[in-house]
């Protein structure tokens, strides 16, 4: 027995062992970081931003893999598949909590095949419409909607996107039904409010802010309970007693399940020093978006934002009876 626990303790040290010397090497090749949506979108240049900062910290290249579809499940699913040595990462949005709501079987679990390193951003949203939308402030937005709802158009990205989801969201506070227009993608939503043809979305400020600066669309609230620093001048919607109405759309860092410790640690360590680069938070301030803090910048941060996204937003997804196609 007693040779047999030496043999055992012995085995579990030089395993212990050689595990901490595989991590101390790490990274040495190229880590991959998929973005599970296409190229050219908010998504795609945040996990650029942030692969082109952590790499300097890392001392490799991070080469970014857009794989997208099926509202970024395929991407999902490829990180999940991947050896768990640090080499593969995700960048993700709010779809990593709310497509379990929307697909009858995912080919994997949003929280038990994954690690989580850090959020990386936080995306405030802000509800905008055409520029002749009858309300003068944001009281009279809310009492039209309430008086005039059958005759509302709200346009979003698709279902499951981010302006989707603010728009049940809004519709759930205010308690009226808005005639849903679904879009592929915020630009062509974006750009049929500016002609004028759909009355209202609610998206990120990284879309819309850029628009209602130079006059193109009308901005009536942030969809929290703060003003946005984008549009100092622009009221919270909790301004006008609105309330349960309150959502920001965060980027998040995640690694296979059984990723090591000293691995996911080298990785956390890279990325909270990149949400404090100046020049990373300039340039996302300039997307009207902000980097977390580095205390939220944790695997314990990540995993405390995905379970309250996996309530609160698959919770309205399940409610309202949405499904993908």
């Amino acid at each position: 027995m007693t040779l047999r626990f030496i043999r055992t303790g012995l085995a579990m040290l030089l395993a212990a062992s050689a595990l901490q010397a595989w991590a101390q090497d790490f990274p040495n090749r190229a880590i991959t970081m998929v973005m599970p949506y296409a190229a050219g979108g908010p998504g795609d240049t945040i996990t650029r931003v942030f692969a082109g900062a952590m790499q300097k910290h890392l001392g490799q290249q991070i080469v970014v893999d857009n794989t997208a579809g099926a509202s970024g499940s395929i991407g999902t699913a490829k990180v999940a598949r991947a050896k768990a040595d640090g080499y593969t990462l995700l960048m993700i949005h709010v779809s990593h909590a709310t497509n379990q709501a929307m697909y009858k079987s995912l080919p994997y679990h949003p929280v038990d095949d994954f690690e989580p390193i850090g959020r990386a951003t936080s995306g405030p949203m802000v509800i905008v419409a055409r520029n002749d939308f009858p309300a003068k402030n944001l009281n009279e937005f809310v009492a039209y909607l309430k008086a005039n709802a059958a005759k509302v158009s709200l346009a979003h990205a698709g279902v499951g996107s981010a302006s989707h989801l603010c728009g049940l969201m809004m519709m759930n506070a205010l308690n009226v039904k808005l005639n849903e227009i679904p879009y592929k993608g915020t630009g062509p939503a974006l750009t049929d409010l500016m002609g004028g043809q759909v009355d209202l979305l609610c998206d990120q400020t990284s879309g819309t802010v850029p628009s209602v600066k130079t006059g193109k669309i009308k901005a009536y609230a942030s969809a929290g309970k703060t003003r946005l620093p984008q549009l100092p001048e622009v009221p919270a919607i909790s301004d006008a007693g609105v309330e349960g109405f309150d959502i920001n759309i965060s980027f998040g860092l995640y690694a296979p399940k059984g990723t090591p410790k000293p691995v996911l640690d080298q990785l956390t360590g890279a990325l909270q020093k990149s949400v404090s680069d100046p020049e990373v938070r300039q340039r996302l301030e300039a997307m009207g978006i902000s980097a977390v803090s580095a205390d939220l910048a944790r695997p314990e941060a990540l995993r405390a934002h995905l379970k309250n996204e996996i309530d609160t937003l698959g919770g309205l997804l399940i409610k309202a009876g949405v499904k993908a196609n």
